[in-house]
């Protein structure tokens, strides 16, 4: 059994200035927690990672990593990176291609020949299925038994926190599910604060106890992972995280009865929760409200007919316009008017024999639309 060690919250903020990039974030991690750090190419994401490690220096900040400050501009404090007690990981693994399996899992233990040193190697072994392997070489191993070295390695000196910057990005997506349960099985028997950087909403799901989602340097919001990648209520967060629908519609008729109100636009007429802070109705200029809806392609039903005596209360006919492999599955396009992105399997697919140019219908309940609020975020200030 892997010891257990109850840890300390890693936490901090910081301010870095890369060239033109200049980042300003905050964090706060409990032990056998994941924060997910979420968003494009050059938010941000890595750069924190670096600074918390010790391999940049931010113009200032504050790091507490296992209750112990490792880094304080304004306290003079700067502890190095091999003194902060870390483990890092990223997709490249960095695997010693001289030293055998069970070498390089050690390399960081005081003493590789002890009996203390030969018991962890074996329990991480034994966590992580890499039993049978310890006499291998790198490159006598698979992407995901590497994978699975290269976190056994950053997990055996008992890191008082781990980084992991896109780990899973290079394996196959079934791989990918395996070494997340298998993370997850990790932190329960030994909890340390985890910071893990990724692009992939699945895997944000899978593995966070809850996401920061980060653009340009800013931190847009942080909250739950269903509420921040499923129904996030911000435009810009709702585009950065990959919501597939969204609709500008104005709004026709509240319904305070049912918590509903009927919005259209050319070719659309959906039935979406309603909004209490919205009047409704003309303005005094005799324009309607206006929202933006949004509306998850993994939400919507396809069907072959109209779908009578259903509870969903939006039933829109479209004609299939593209069909493109999205695995797991499939990605298909409606014209209802505007076009409407469904996310259906293989084998569903298969099953209805879908094609470009067929008839069908698309079916979602109103509380699968949520509304998104357009107005431009305020800015944080930069720490002065």
């Amino acid at each position: 059994m892997i010891q257990q060690n109850g840890g300390a919250v890693a936490k901090g903020w910081v301010q870095c200035q890369v060239g033109n990039f200049r980042l300003d974030t905050e964090w706060e991690i409990a032990p056998g927690q994941v924060l997910v750090l979420f968003g494009p190419s050059g938010a941000g994401k890595s750069t924190t990672l670096r600074s918390i490690a010790g391999l940049l220096r931010p113009v200032r900040g504050h790091v507490e990593v296992g209750g112990r400050v490792v880094y304080d501009e304004d306290a003079a404090v700067w502890v190095p990176t091999h003194q902060r007690r870390l483990g890092y990981l990223t997709q490249q693994y960095h695997l010693f291609p001289h030293l055998k399996v069970a070498d390089n899992i050690a390399f960081g233990l005081r003493d590789r020949n002890s009996s203390d040193s030969k018991d962890r190697v074996a329990e991480l072994s034994s966590l992580l299925q890499l039993g049978g392997l310890d006499d291998r070489y790198p490159w006598e191993l698979s992407g995901g038994q590497q994978q699975r070295v290269a976190l056994a390695r950053a997990l055996a000196p008992r890191p008082a926190m781990l980084l992991l910057d896109e780990p899973f990005a290079s394996l196959d997506a079934e791989l990918r599910r395996t070494l997340r349960r298998e993370l997850r099985t990790m932190l329960a028997h030994s909890p340390v604060p985890v910071m893990l950087v990724t692009h992939d909403r699945e895997e944000a799901l899978a593995l966070g106890d809850s996401v920061q989602v980060i653009n340009e340097g800013r931190t847009l919001v942080t909250g739950e992972p269903l509420d921040v990648l499923g129904q996030p209520g911000q435009g810009r967060v709702a585009r950065l995280v990959g919501v597939e629908n969204l609709f500008d519609l104005a709004i026709q008729e509240r319904n305070p009865r049912d918590g509903t109100m009927t919005c259209v636009a050319e070719g659309l007429r959906l039935e979406v929760p309603l909004d209490a802070h919205l009047s409704g109705g003309a303005t005094a200029e005799g324009e309607q409200d206006r929202v933006t809806v949004g509306i998850r392609a993994s939400d919507i039903i396809l069907a072959k007919e109209e779908l009578t005596g259903s509870s969903a209360r939006n039933r829109l006919q479209g004609q299939v316009v593209s069909v493109e492999s999205r695995p797991p599955g499939y990605a298909v396009t409606l014209d209802c008017g505007q076009p409407l992105r469904c996310h259906i399997t293989g084998a569903a697919l298969e099953e209805m024999s879908i094609e470009v140019g067929q008839q069908l219908w698309a079916v979602f309940k109103a509380s699968s639309c949520f509304l998104v609020d357009e107005t431009p975020a305020a800015e944080t200030a930069f720490r002065g």
